[in-house]
């Protein structure tokens, strides 16, 4: 087998769904399998993922035991001679895993692989591709300096050498995971994809960035960015520079402000306010426009059936939400549309229940249930 997708999951049932039928699609021609891990979701994850994919392989924890252990536990199952570690929160494009296996095949020393990831909005997430976060670069940003140097000066395009991957999206061969012993589990979230991708260059293997294919990362579904988010981040950066690090007086003072002080300052960021006045719902089907349309009662609805015609539709993209049926549209296409930032997002998933979107990376995105014929 080429390649085993390992997708943890935690109490994002909608998004899961969302994220394994754009997963089924890339993978509809290759020999590749799928192995959701579910950390003892509160939600109806485990009953959907039986009910409506059988198929994929499930393990469902009896408790969360942190996103390392659980991401270990899946590889451990996989058969692929590559595994990917996703999100539940993703969307792929159908050429996603092709494109990426093909560049990995034409490199020697490979270590880990991580592509271009834009959030809801279609707005590029920089930790898509890192530099290694050193203590003093770690010490400016925490202080309020954001142009440290943390993230990598290559362009969001381009394919390079990066150092730091993001644990969104890192595909990679499983002998390499295993030849680095994984993530490290006395991590229990954050900090574990940084540990791992710096432990992949310190074995002698090449990361790389591939900036011609493009993922939605959803982000902040799993955990939203509050004060619990910040002191477990910063308490997890500390882990890694006593790790990796020789110890430094000013960084462990700068690291542990981060960590003690800087949470009491966090606060979420506010919701994002619209002003919808129109929706735009792409698709090619009057049944499937019609029952769309009930979501947006006493909004202005309008069908497209051609992509080139809706950059025309989209006066004011501040009041406008754009609703992909994909049926009709393909995912790559879906995303190439995201990046040029229209308006507002939603998808609705084939032979699904729901549309779903997120307008900010900071919150939880929104789940909006069809009405049944």
């Amino acid at each position: 087998m080429k390649l085993s997708i390992i997708i943890l999951n935690y109490n994002v049932r909608y998004f899961l769904e969302a994220c394994l039928r754009s997963v089924q699609s890339a993978i509809s021609e290759m020999d590749a399998e799928i192995i959701v891990v579910d950390n003892n979701s509160p939600d109806d994850s485990c009953d959907m993922m039986r009910n409506t994919f059988p198929e994929i392989q499930l393990l469902a924890n009896t408790e969360n035991v942190g996103f390392a252990k659980a991401n270990n536990q899946g590889v451990k199952l996989a058969k692929g001679e590559y595994v990917c570690i996703l999100n539940p929160d993703t969307i792929v494009a159908e050429d996603t895993f092709s494109q990426l296996l093909a560049f990995a095949e034409s490199k020697e020393n490979l270590g880990a692989i991580g592509c271009k990831l834009i959030d809801g909005s279609g707005t590029f997430l920089p930790e898509s591709k890192r530099n290694i976060p050193t203590p003093m670069v770690s010490v400016k940003k925490i202080l309020g300096n954001k142009n440290s140097g943390y993230y990598s000066n290559l362009h969001e395009n381009e394919i390079g050498k990066v150092k730091i991957l993001v644990g969104a999206f890192m595909l990679l061969k499983k002998s390499v995971y295993e030849a680095v012993a994984g993530f490290d589990e006395d991590y229990f979230m954050y900090g574990e994809d940084i540990d791992l991708s710096y432990k992949i260059i310190k074995a002698g293997f090449q990361n790389y960035y591939y900036g011609k294919t493009s993922v939605i990362h959803y982000k902040g579904e799993s955990t939203l960015k509050d004060k619990t988010y910040a002191n477990r981040f910063y308490g997890a950066m500390q882990l890694f520079y006593k790790k990796h690090f020789k110890r430094n007086f000013i960084y462990d003072i700068a690291v542990t402000l981060g960590a003690k002080v800087i949470p009491l300052l966090s606060t979420s960021e506010k919701q994002v306010s619209k002003n919808i006045q129109k929706c735009i719902i792409v698709t090619n089907d009057a049944t499937r426009f019609e029952q769309l349309q009930t979501v947006y009662n006493g909004k202005i609805c309008v069908p497209v059936d051609d992509l080139d015609r809706l950059v025309h539709q989209t006066e004011n993209k501040y009041h406008t939400e754009i609703i992909f049926d994909t049926h009709f549209v393909d995912m790559k296409s879906i995303i190439q549309i995201f990046e040029k930032q229209l308006g507002y997002y939603k998808i609705y998933p084939k032979n699904s229940t729901f549309i779903l979107g997120s307008d900010s990376s900071k919150n939880r995105g929104e789940v909006l249930m069809l009405k049944k014929n």
